[in-house]
């Protein structure tokens, strides 16, 4: 079975992917299942022909839906943006969001009746319905009417997007069964109302998946600490709600096939009780698969019920085949499955039960996981196994309290409230545990994303799971592994390299840097955080290799902007380490093209990569995320040849004020005196709280306009031992006596700048 499920899931990334062209997948099994056959391998043909089957209803089942969807009436009517009349069934639960014109709700609908342009039609399609405030009481499972006009939805399961529709018409309520899933889902609110507001927060999110209302900074520590799984619905919910079901009966008498009534009842409760979206679905069927793990000849049984639980979603749900959460959720799964037994039997010889399943469960999880996560994110939590660890032992408790208030205040307020403060205590803790593990100084580290990096991670875990079982029998190697992580944990000194375009570094890039300087040698490659993974790089260095390490450690994969302050060689040489391997938006330059050999060696690489180098549009003021970049110099109208020879480059530098995170940095290029005291008079009393220093620290400057300034850090990008006597002493100490603080890449290394309550500061990576 599990070969057949995966038979069904490669059939259904190849329809995704390539259309009808998956349709050979079936028939390549099916002839060599013939071949099997005359072979006299009965039992290899057998499989195969199953493998066929499965993978022909897979890619007949996406390719139907997909013509659905793409040529049925609502998307040809959406295309043709009509107003139409639309009678449905509520399929999701109304989501308030923040709308242009003030608050907006959205709604999913499964269509019944449609009647647009005269005339009417019987459907089955969904739509996303985006309405005003009345939408809110558009229970789930409810049957309503509305008109709207229909627009293409970006959703890809979705046929039309419903915008300015009439509040909705109520023509029938929830069935009865909707509307005691809703009851005890506010019951569970209800008992955890009392609770600090994290804890208000995640207990729904741990029994239901309810986790609309997570705070933002809460929900980025669990993110970091590889605890995401816990606020979603996953498999583990339903384990622990069917599975303490199943001990109350079993304390009550319960037994034989009863037992498995019980059980049954508990999955389709649960079902409801978290909705049934496609990920809820997922959740159930990979927590039965658990739940049938924990019996006898638990591995084989496991791997089987997951091989069926694998080809029955994807004979129901295609779409599943090309989800992150799918993928995530059977491998999880099959790490449990195939994994966590050994390693749970080998702990077992030196630790208590309890505490070796505490361990071997997220370890195994984690373990089989890590490849997806990285090829998603870029990153490896270092932390993911141990903060899991640690919230084990109340996971189970936070969520079977959180549920038996939920029931208990159907009953009894008082009682309810008692039991949803005992919840609230358990997940006090797991928040405890995120934002500690968040602050450690490596929580992840930054990892390639390409095939090459992901495939050598998969090997690095498949040897890590045939070999801990091994190495964990021992007690002495257990305890040298944990204070191991422990050292890595709390940030080793030094950097230790795992692979090219990877790092682990220690304590590197500090959480929350607003720019760093790349210690590149004698030249400039700065970087201008803008998000997760994406920065503006401000130019790129004498060295390719330098450069690109210095982003692979920082982790970016994403440049909008690359800005070449001009085009001398310790500037410019390096671009193609930025572009490589990574998403890049736009290459803007100085309008002074000299030299012109660095010029024409620019165009060419930005070239190669499909790229058009352009000027720096000077006076324009852009916002990337929460950063504001403005091109303050130089003020020329069009392109200029310049002498050639490079000599009017330096002062003809791109000189960029940016703003990010309450801090202003001027970043200055080469720029020389006269330009900068064109830019003192553009600019006059211009304070900045972090300075580039000019042409690395060269002793001719305007040093009154540089002190003028007055900044409070000031870095200097430098070459150690350079033959210009960079950067020259008496600058520094002007600098540092007009009181900044003074960082240099030459004795520092590699930089980076931090916000802090008291203004920026910097940290070294030597």
């Amino acid at each position: 079975m599990a070969v057949i499920g995966a038979a069904g899931w490669l059939a259904g990334i190849a329809a995704h992917q390539v259309g009808g062209g998956a349709v050979g997948i079936p028939l390549v099994l099916a002839v060599a299942a013939v071949a099997m056959v005359r072979r006299g391998a009965a039992r290899v043909a057998r499989v195969l022909t199953a493998c066929a089957l499965v993978a022909a209803g897979v890619v007949t089942s996406t390719l139907l839906r997909s013509e659905v969807v793409t040529h049925g009436p609502l998307r040809a009517l959406a295309e043709d943006g009509a107003v139409a009349e639309l009678t449905g069934t509520v399929v999701s639960d109304p989501v308030e969001v923040d709308g242009q014109w003030g608050p907006q709700v959205v709604v999913r609908m499964r269509v019944t009746r449609l009647t647009a342009r005269g005339a009417s039609y019987r459907l089955g399609g969904v739509v996303v319905v985006l309405g005003d405030p009345a939408w809110s009481a558009a229970a789930l499972g409810s049957e309503v009417r509305t008109s709207g006009r229909l627009v293409v939805a970006d959703d890809g399961g979705a046929a039309a997007l419903v915008v300015a529709p009439r509040p909705p018409v109520r023509i029938r309520g929830p069935d009865v069964w909707w509307r005691g899933a809703a009851t005890v889902r506010e019951s569970i609110g209800a008992a955890v109302a009392e609770s600090p507001v994290a804890e208000r927060e995640l207990v729904p999110a741990l029994v239901v998946g309810d986790d609309a209302g997570l705070p933002d900074g809460l929900e980025q520590d669990f993110r970091t600490t590889g605890l995401t799984h816990l606020t979603a619905v996953s498999g583990t919910n339903l384990t622990l709600v069917v599975g303490f079901l199943l001990l109350l009966a079993r304390g009550l008498g319960v037994r034989g096939r009863w037992l498995t009534v019980v059980g049954l009842l508990g999955i389709v409760g649960f079902v409801l009780l978290a909705r049934t979206e496609p990920s809820v679905v997922r959740a159930a069927a990979m927590g039965t698969v658990g739940l049938l793990a924990l019996g006898t000849d638990g591995r084989r049984r496991g791997l089987r019920a997951l091989g069926v639980a694998v080809t029955v979603l994807l004979l129901v749900s295609p779409a599943l085949a090309v989800s992150a959460g799918f993928a995530l959720s059977v491998l999880a799964t099959a790490g449990i499955v195939v994994v966590g037994p050994g390693v749970h039997a080998a702990l077992c010889r030196w630790l208590p039960a309890p505490v070796a399943a505490a361990v071997a469960v997220p370890f195994a999880a984690q373990l089989a996981c890590t490849p997806v996560i990285a090829g998603l994110s870029g990153e490896v939590s270092v932390v993911a196994v141990l903060a899991n660890l640690l919230v084990a032992p109340v996971v189970g408790p936070a969520t079977v309290l959180g549920l038996a208030g939920g029931l208990a205040g159907l009953l009894s307020g008082t009682l309810g409230r008692l039991l949803g403060a005992l919840a609230g205590v358990c997940v006090s803790w797991i928040v405890r545990v995120a934002e500690n593990a968040a602050d450690l100084p490596v929580p992840a580290v930054a990892w390639g994303s390409g095939a090459l990096s992901i495939g050598v991670l998969a090997v690095l875990c498949a040897v890590v799971a045939v070999t801990a079982p091994r190495l964990l029998r021992s007690r002495r190697v257990g305890v040298v592994l944990g204070v191991g992580s422990l050292l890595v944990l709390l940030g080793v000194p030094g950097r230790i390299a795992v692979l090219p375009g990877g790092w682990l570094p220690g304590g590197w890039p500090p959480s929350g840097w607003v720019l760093a300087v790349c210690d590149v040698g004698q030249g400039d490659a700065l970087a201008v955080s803008v998000g997760a993974r994406a920065a503006i790089v401000v130019d790129a260095g004498p060295d390719p290799a330098l450069v690109d390490r210095c982003l692979d450690r920082l982790g970016v994969r994403q440049v909008p902007l690359v800005v070449l302050t001009h085009f001398h060689a310790d500037h410019v040489d390096g671009l193609a380490g930025v572009l490589r391997g990574r998403e890049v938006g736009t290459v803007e330059a100085s309008s002074m093209l000299d030299p012109a050999a660095g010029f024409a060696e620019v165009e060419e690489v930005a070239g190669g990569n499909g790229l058009t180098v352009t000027a720096a549009p000077y006076g324009l003021t852009r916002r990337y995320g929460d950063v504001t970049v403005q091109v303050v110099w130089p003020d020329l109208p069009q392109p200029v040849a310049g002498p050639g020879d490079g000599s009017a480059a330096n002062d003809a530098s791109v000189v960029l004020l940016v703003e990010s995170h309450g801090l202003r940095l001027l970043l200055t290029g080469d720029i020389e005196p006269a330009g900068q005291a064109r830019l003192a008079a553009d600019l006059p009393d211009l304070d900045v709280d972090v300075l580039k220093v000019p042409h690395h620290g060269s002793a001719y400057q305007d040093t009154v306009w540089l002190e003028s300034l007055d900044p409070e850090v000031a870095v200097v990008s430098v070459g150690e031992d350079n033959d210009y006597g960079h950067p020259h002493p008496g600058l520094l100490d002007a600098l540092a006596s007009s009181g900044a603080e003074v960082a240099r890449t030459d004795e520092d290394g590699d930089l980076a700048v931090v916000p802090g309550d008291d203004g920026p500061a910097v940290v070294t990576s030597d």
